[in-house]
């Protein structure tokens, strides 16, 4: 399972046009699930989230979590994640678990994160096309894999 992860100062997602969720001040989560990933994965990349710590203190140093920072949450499903460009100029998608798996991991980690937040997270809608509108705080932005823990 993969996150890439943007702190934003807005962020939104909309399907047809339609506003589907917003948040202020907080983190954009893209997800992306594999065909191994499972609750070890939600687990980790849950708890490691909700406890990053890339929001400044009042000392300006990036010392607070999601939480201590007040910050919202938006969790959007986005398969590419899990695209390999080894082989020629067309990302392939073989790595990515079809819909039927990677649904119910997607919605488990949208709600382990809420539950460690203690709050509800705003979410796309899985499988949808989805617009996603941000403005990336700082730039910060940086990507988690559950099977590459760095």
């Amino acid at each position: 399972m993969r996150l890439l992860i943007q702190r934003v100062s807005e962020a939104s997602v909309s399907v047809g046009g339609e506003l589907r969720a917003s948040i202020g001040p907080g983190l954009l989560v893209l997800v992306g699930v594999g065909h191994d990933d499972g609750e070890e994965d939600i687990e980790y990349l849950a708890g490691k989230l909700v406890r990053l710590r890339v929001f400044d203190d009042e000392a300006g140093v990036m010392n607070r979590d999601l939480g201590q920072a007040g910050g919202e949450a938006l969790v959007v499903s986005q398969f590419t994640l899990m695209a390999s460009t080894r082989k020629g100029n067309r990302p392939s998608y073989v790595a990515a678990a079809p819909g039927a798996v990677s649904r119910p991991l997607y919605e488990r980690f949208a709600a382990r994160v809420g539950e460690l937040l203690g709050r509800e997270v705003a979410t796309g809608i899985f499988g949808a096309d989805m617009q996603v509108a941000l403005v990336n705080d700082g730039p910060v932005t940086i990507w988690i894999d559950s099977r590459n823990r760095e």
